[in-house]
């Protein structure tokens, strides 16, 4: 006890590097700060401006509820009196949603408090350390005395796998002497006491949408731009939030909107990007995640549990790794991006080619993540240990298999945690210690063997490795279509062009919203990932031969190397990307839940969103427990969710929002009538038959699926599967139903 209170006291006496002396970066900590940014704010005339609009409004909406019940006018002097009490009605809201919303970095009183806090849990429950690259500190030090040197904001943007995240970042800016970001936090982190901590640490909070609300989003544009222009540090999640399935998640653009704004405006000269990497051999919340994605509600006070439950400090997680990209500079990125696109880029005057800008900013920022991720040793055994045919693996084989995947990651420019020349059987034992909730052991056998006991929740860390190789998933897929047709192996090739790459083609479509791909193009990816392969002695080419006689055309084939070790290689990229292609199958079976027995052809079936989607997992499930899916990971939410967007860009569904039970915006989705085979109803089966445009895409997808339980028997697969659709239908439309012609 005297050693944590010995540690406690540097804090608290500020010496040493926890005394945070002269932080790197706009100055913050300082009695005034809270003072100075809430007179910026009210002095602002934009703001003015909106508040005057919004009692002039409200002054006007009185005035006619006044009329209609009197039927009388009002004179000059009441209107103006009304006027004025508007706007003071108006600027009391504004003033409680600035109170509310923006950091208050006074005082290093609790700054004092959370550090040490801070240091206490992490060094605890993450005891092998906090990891950066040397060079990689220097160089962003080296930025950030740049960017105080300019008067410039440094924007940091790193992914989010865990609510650990904040109190790591903050942490390590703090022992390493730059200034605190200000950290763009959800409205449900600002709790009694917590909230209270995090607002003196450098949180603002914000809502997770205010596109209704032009008051608060004036306020909130107006708090970013005045930090942007003193220079202050801002820590904004690129995806919005938590990751809850280990890969990275598609791009929100909410902050990142209000800055890129700033700088085309010409009010912000420019400010620094900085995207950083934040990897875990642990994360904490992995379980309340796979319960999330299960459809349980989600855990809204997840980090208060965190910071309160001492019971997270009994457990040793292993380390952490952050990794910081190279930063750009936003001004020069615009200026790079329009003279690249010339002239038909205009982003300053045009929403659709600013919208355009910020995706490709978004895009940019994770492509830069992944390359400067870390993989974790419990993302190496994770991934081996769910990319196995077998039930489980021995220890020496788990050990070759980690040290080939290392390998193939290091040629792939990758990056593994560095343990200093730790032997790959320490690396892998420390894993699975780490893991030991996970990953179960066998030792009354000859060798001891490991098996995986939790795969959902293991997957979020197989996830994390899958960035790496997705082209090489994608074409495993698109050749397995062939192999799993089994035969003489002489006709298990594929034409390159055009057969191999139409099947490629689809599968990267289907997949946009789950992937980065190469800014190469699909030729081209495909070509240098066939190139690869075939140097990885998995795959062959050929020239196709007809009589004896070339015909022009390339074929691709499994390597014979490959077919002796028993497609160990080809399966294991086939194994990452079955998952998702599961979830994507599920997704387009779940469709023919939408078609009503009963109604007339012409007449669209509109359902409730929310439940359309629990009951395609409620569907998944039982395909799941019967055989007809081979991931049970197939069935979480956040994938799903990705699978019926993709569907309705397709156009297969269709969505609105209408007004219902007393809500507004409610969504509503309908299959679209030209997917629908009306005239395939099977009254004796009560399903509808394996035919029509949405049956075709259903096989389409399954056609790269894993072969399992009476895969090749598709009449008896396609009977089942779609009666128990038919069943889920039943079901939804009892449930809630909303019929109606668009």
């Amino acid at each position: 006890m005297g050693g944590i209170w010995r540690v406690y006291s540097l804090f608290y006496f500020f010496k040493g590097w926890q005394g945070y002396h002269n932080p790197i970066g706009a100055p913050i900590f300082y009695p005034e700060y809270t003072t100075e940014i809430k007179d910026a704010l009210v002095s602002s005339n934009r703001l003015k401006q909106t508040v005057r609009m919004l009692a002039i409004k409200k002054v006007a909406s009185e005035a006619e509820k006044h009329v209609s019940a009197s039927g009388g006018g009002t004179d000059s002097n009441t209107s103006s009196r009304r006027l004025k009490r508007a706007e003071h009605e108006v600027w009391e809201q504004a003033n409680s949603i600035i109170d509310g919303m923006i950091a208050n970095m006074d005082s290093t009183k609790e700054l004092k408090v959370i550090a040490f806090l801070m240091h206490y849990m992490l060094v605890q429950m993450y005891h092998q350390g906090i990891h950066i690259r040397e060079r990689e500190f220097l160089e962003l030090k080296k930025t950030a005395e740049y960017a105080q040197a300019n008067k410039m904001s440094l924007i940091f943007l790193p992914c989010h796998k865990s609510h650990v995240d904040y109190l790591v970042i903050s942490y390590i800016f703090y022992r390493l002497g730059l200034a605190l970001p200000h950290i763009a936090a959800g409205e449900n982190l600002n709790m009694p006491a917590v909230g209270h901590l995090l607002k003196h640490c450098g949180a603002f909070f914000i809502r997770r949408v205010w596109g209704d609300d032009p008051l608060y989003g004036a306020i909130m544009k107006e708090y970013i731009e005045v930090l942007l222009c003193r220079g202050h540090n801002i820590e904004a999640f690129t995806e919005g939030t938590r990751s809850r399935i280990g890969k990275l998640l598609q791009p929100k653009f909410g902050i990142m909107k209000i800055i890129m704004e700033a700088v085309l405006s010409g009010r912000v000269n420019d400010c620094i990007i900085v995207p950083m990497s934040i990897g875990y051999d642990k994360v904490i919340e992995t379980g309340s995640y796979v319960s999330e994605l299960l459809g349980a509600p989600k855990e809204k006070e997840s980090l208060y549990q965190l910071l309160t439950n001492m019971n997270v400090l009994n457990f040793k997680w292993g380390r952490i790794d952050i990794s910081f990209s190279r930063a750009f500079s936003l001004k020069e990125y615009v200026g790079s991006q329009t003279m690249r696109r010339g002239v038909r880029l205009n982003p300053r005057s045009s929403v659709e080619d600013k919208n355009l800008l910020l995706q490709t900013l978004g895009f940019r920022v994770l492509a830069e993540i992944n390359k400067i991720s870390v993989i974790m040793p419990t993302a190496l055994v994770g991934t081996v240990i769910l990319t196995l045919r077998g039930r489980g693996v021995g220890r020496d084989e788990l050990i070759r298999k980690v040290d080939w995947l290392k390998r193939v990651i290091n040629l792939r420019g990758g990056a593994v945690a560095d343990f200093g020349g730790k032997s790959t059987g320490w690396v892998v034992d420390r894993a699975i210690q780490v893991l030991r909730d996970l990953i179960g052991q066998r030792t009354d056998l000859l060798e001891p063997v490991f098996y995986p006991v939790k795969r959902f929740e293991l997957s979020f860390y197989r996830n994390q490795v899958i960035h790496l190789f997705i082209t090489e998933s994608i074409l495993s897929c698109a050749l397995y279509a062939t192999v799993k047709q089994g035969g003489p192996v002489h006709i298990q090739k594929v034409k390159i062009f055009p057969d191999l790459e139409n099947d490629c083609g689809f599968l990267s479509k289907l997949l946009k919203s789950e992937f980065i791909y190469g800014p190469h193009g699909l030729r081209k990816n495909m070509l240098k990932t066939i190139d690869d392969m075939v140097t990885l002695n998995v795959m062959s080419t050929e020239v196709e031969m007809v009589n004896g006689v070339a015909t022009g055309s390339k074929l691709l084939s499994l390597s014979q190397e490959e077919r002796r070790i028993g497609r160990e290689t080809f399966d294991f990229f086939c194994f990452l990307l079955w998952p998702f292609l599961e979830t994507y199958w599920l997704s387009a079976i779940s469709c023919f839940a939408l078609i009503p027995p009963k109604l007339p052809s012409s007449e669209l079936v509109w359902v409730d969103e929310r439940l359309f989607y629990d009951q395609a997992q409620f569907l998944g499930k039982t395909l799941y427990y019967e055989g007809d899916l081979s991931y049970f990971e197939a069935v979480n939410k956040e994938t799903l969710k990705n699978g019926f967007q993709r569907l309705k860009d397709m156009g297969v569904l269709i969505s609105r929002k209408v007004k219902r039970g007393g809500a507004d915006n409610v969504p509503v989705v309908a299959l679209a009538s030209e997917w629908s085979p009306q005239d395939t109803f099977d009254e004796k089966w009560r399903h509808f038959m394996p035919e029509g445009r949405l049956w075709e895409l259903c096989e389409q997808i399954g056609k790269f699926r894993r072969e399992g339980k009476n895969r090749r028997d598709t009449a008896t697969v396609a009977t089942r599967v779609l009666s128990l659709a038919s069943a889920a239908g039943i079901s939804l439309m009892e449930a809630n139903i909303v019929t109606g012609k668009l």
